[in-house]
């Protein structure tokens, strides 16, 4: 039988403390694009070691072409394995940071693309004194591999167009999910393609290699994609157990479930739920833990943006979840300040709530809205302020109202140079947050930032 959820969120302990980490803050992210870039200089290694003497036009365009080519299929697999929810890279990078790093990756591997396509096919054209239009026909059609290459790369690039902010902005996050799926599909693709035709790699170690690093990406994703979801899944068997309104269009889901307490989920890190129920089967949408992990049961708290989340608000109990998690390093693992200020906005404050509770030192919570209607967790926020000392403020207001955000931020936290800071929102409150932040003197490596864009 399932456990029964309070009737309100638990206040915590009284005796926060800091969760030990592993490593320095910096390490594994430095190790990590340590690693990346030691990847780089060997497939540069590759293209010099089979490349002899390039002379004229053609063979500067097809030299180009090569070593192009040799990097974007060195990235394809990189920028997968970053969003492959290897644990320590979740715990000690950050989803939100790998995310960015897979934003900033993913603009270069489409832009390599596009250069390998136009400089061989050029390069090729020059060589054999035929249009460029000619060329690229004869490479598509009588070259191994190259109709399902061609289909990949209409895909990373279609992908790489819907990725892009101003598309993303127009589009769910549904949506947008389903159309990134297209990727694992371009890269199987191109993998082909890179084994028949790139003479660079040859038959011996760097043939291995990179059949290597394909295969163990492979292996990865479905480990950490699909094979340990679906262990969770049968271990824990979580369920919704209450849907509870919490302000409008925002609804808080506590799951229970078994042995809960082997998640070793942190407060301040989100799941992934895949909810059972017709419409959300198929989506696994981040959602953030709103109060410290309890051994009986998880809250998670929900607004309504887009067809996901508002259906959430309808599901009856007893609804099946599958839950990937726990994921983020947004967690006390950061923490190194005695003075922390954590600062949210809208469904933002939701992982917020849950350092608030549990962070060590003093610690200041404000929450920026547009009035009080928007304001969450309120009567929480004033509990557990009052159980540990801390302090809650709430700035509300449109942005003429309120002005300077580093101005209203100084009045609330006089001191506020001095904290470390914790920020999470939507996407253009932050970077005005991070601004803000910069011109009173906090310095970057104490702004810790979440975000919700995708």
């Amino acid at each position: 039988m399932a456990a029964a959820v309070p009737q309100r969120a638990p206040a915590g302990s009284r005796h926060a403390h800091r969760v030990p980490r592993r490593f320095p803050v910096a390490t594994v992210p430095a190790v990590v694009l340590g690693a990346v870039a030691l990847g780089g200089l060997g497939v540069l290694a590759i293209w010099w070691r089979g490349t002899g003497s390039v002379t004229g036009a053609a063979g500067w365009l097809t030299g180009a072409g090569r070593i192009t080519g040799l990097l974007a299929g060195y990235a394809a697999p990189v920028l997968l394995l970053l969003m492959a929810r290897i644990p320590v890279l979740e715990r000690e990078v950050g989803a939100d940071r790998m995310a960015r790093w897979h934003a900033f990756g993913g603009r270069y591997l489409v832009s390599l693309t596009a250069v390998h396509v136009l400089t061989v096919v050029w390069g090729y054209a020059l060589t054999g004194g035929h249009g460029l239009l000619k060329e690229g026909v004869d490479i598509v059609f009588h070259y191994p591999e190259m109709i399902k290459a061609s289909l990949g790369t209409l895909l990373m690039l279609g992908t790489g167009a819907v990725s892009a902010r101003a598309a993303r902005r127009r589009m769910s996050y549904e949506v947008w999910y389903y159309l990134h799926l297209a990727t694992y599909l371009a890269v199987a693709l191109a993998f082909g393609h890179q084994l028949a035709t790139g003479a660079d790699l040859g038959d011996g170690p760097a043939r291995f290699a990179w059949c290597g690093l394909y295969v163990g990406t492979a292996a990865v994703l479905g480990w950490y994609r699909l094979a340990v979801p679906w262990l969770h899944d049968r271990r824990h068997r979580l369920r919704v157990a209450e849907v509870r309104p919490e302000g409008p269009g925002v609804v808080s889901v506590f799951l229970t479930g078994n042995r809960l307490s082997e998640l070793r989920a942190e407060p301040g890190q989100f799941f992934r739920l895949q909810f059972q129920a017709p419409g959300l089967r198929w989506a696994a949408n981040p959602y953030s833990l709103s109060a410290p992990p309890h051994r009986d049961f998880l809250r998670f708290t929900v607004k309504d943006l887009g067809a996901h989340s508002s259906a959430v608000a309808g599901l009856p109990s007893g609804t099946r979840v599958r839950a990937e998690g726990p994921y983020g390093a947004f967690t006390a693992r950061l923490h190194r300040k005695h003075k922390v200020l954590l600062l949210g906005a809208g469904v933002g404050v939701t992982p917020l709530r849950a350092l608030f509770e549990t962070l060590p030192g003093e610690v200041t919570l404000v929450q920026r809205a547009r009035g009080p209607e928007d304001l969450l967790f309120t009567a929480e926020l004033a509990a557990v302020a009052a159980r540990r000392g801390g302090r809650v403020h709430a700035l509300t207001g449109s942005r003429a109202e309120v002005g300077d955000l580093g101005g209203a931020l100084r009045r609330l936290v006089p001191d506020l140079v001095d904290h470390e800071v914790y920020l999470c929102g939507p996407e253009q409150m932050a970077e005005e947050a991070v601004r803000a932040l910069r011109a009173a003197g906090v310095r970057p490596d104490r702004i810790h930032r979440e975000s919700f864009a995708f």
